[in-house]
């Protein structure tokens, strides 16, 4: 019984790879290493020129980048503001027992008040009381001077190293998507499933705090939705149902030849790609439509006519080629990608063809709307048919 109590105080193992938990250490490294030697050649005059609690804050900036408690305005102005507040319970109330209780709980309401909660001010508070005389002769100062200068320099460590190492920080908030249509509808994925109402209206009820950001706490939970669809209905990749025999252009494709070819094959899009076969661009109709003026349906004929045709000289401020009106760096997706993975891409940002690549990055196909539609429908009508009724039962 004590064993099994004891074995439920330990935490679930981390899911974390040893590579990010590699990572984060040597960030931690670097970033108090730099913090040490600037701060040590600035300060060098004081008893104090590195603060304890930046051991806490580099376990935030460099294993949590992500978390609200570790972006900058966190850190700089939690520690800053905490030990503002420890200098004053010094000032008025000294250096015992109520100003030690004190420091760190008016610390805490004052992080909740200017929204920069950072669990390493605590100690930043408590410091200011039991820091010795040193700490004690500085009042304020040493909040804005030692404090400051430390927290300033872990946070540029923190953007240089993990943006550096594939973390991106500080970790702001992802705006949402534009309708691709313009218009005031939600986003068609936003459609079903949990909306952004239901989540703030669970976090209300919750009324904790989270060591995790809104925006990535809602991408979690798509994820998590998206790979139970994958569970329940098996995963279709898109090398099972992309098309390979497709029309392509190069850069130097006359404009008029890729018109022709789209009209013969009755395609909407060319993937552009270059002589060893790796997708470059993608042109579309909408390509067309945009850099041939033919916005105004008034002549419309008559503009695309003198849009496609060349101009017979070697410079020419019309475009000539299919490289001149490309999209280019396009979206692109791998054989082995899931379609699931598709569906945000295409119905929220609008993406009617995704051009797909071999294990070599080379062009292998293209997936259209139309193929993830027919695909998702053919997968959910053979799962409605397989799956046993009452009526089929009776008739067994």
């Amino acid at each position: 019984m004590l064993k099994s109590w004891l074995t439920s105080l330990l935490p679930a193992r981390s899911n974390t790879s040893q590579r990010e938990r590699l990572r984060a250490s040597a960030g931690a490294l670097l970033g108090l290493a730099l913090t040490s030697a600037v701060a040590h050649y600035l300060l060098g005059d004081h008893a104090i020129w590195l603060v304890a609690p930046m051991g806490a804050s580099a376990v935030l900036l460099f294993c949590l980048p992500a978390s609200p408690l570790a972006q900058p305005w966190s850190v700089i102005g939690g520690n800053v503001v905490s030990g503002l507040m420890g200098a004053a319970c010094v000032q008025y109330l000294g250096a015992g027992p109520l100003a030690a209780a004190l420091a760190t709980p008016l610390a805490i309401a004052a992080m909740f008040a200017l929204r920069c909660l950072h669990p390493p001010g605590g100690a930043t508070a408590l410091m200011m009381v039991i820091g010795g005389p040193a700490v004690h002769a500085l009042g304020y100062r040493f909040a804005l001077g030692p404090v400051l200068l430390d927290c300033v320099l872990m946070v540029l460590a923190a953007m240089v190293y993990n943006n550096l190492s594939g973390r991106r920080y500080p970790h702001q908030q992802q705006p949402a998507q534009p309708h691709p249509h313009a218009t005031n509808d939600a986003a068609p994925t936003a459609r079903f499933g949990f909306q952004p109402e239901d989540l703030d209206a669970v976090l209300r009820q919750y009324n904790q705090v989270l060591d995790i950001s809104r925006d990535d706490l809602q991408a979690l939970f798509l994820k998590t939705e998206e790979r139970a669809y994958q569970r329940r209905f098996g995963i279709i990749t898109c090398g099972d149902i992309m098309s390979k025999d497709v029309v392509t252009a190069e850069f130097a494709t006359p404009l008029a030849e890729a018109w022709r070819e789209m009209r013969k094959h009755r395609v909407a899009a060319l993937p552009v790609l270059n002589r060893v076969r790796r997708v470059i661009g993608i042109v579309t109709t909408s390509d067309f439509m945009t850099h041939g003026g033919l916005d105004d349906y008034h002549g419309m004929r008559r503009q695309l006519r003198e849009f496609l045709r060349p101009s017979g000289t070697s410079h020419s401020e019309k475009p000539e080629v299919v490289g001149q009106i490309m999209v280019r760096q396009p979206r692109t997706a791998n054989v082995d990608t899931p379609i699931t993975e598709l569906v945000p891409l295409m119905a929220d940002s609008g993406f009617h063809h995704i051009p797909v690549l071999d294990h070599e990055d080379r062009f292998a196909g293209i997936v259209t709307q139309s193929d993830v539609l027919a695909a998702l429908y053919a997968r959910n009508a053979w799962t409605a048919s397989a799956s046993p009724t009452p009526s089929s039962y009776q008739g067994a």
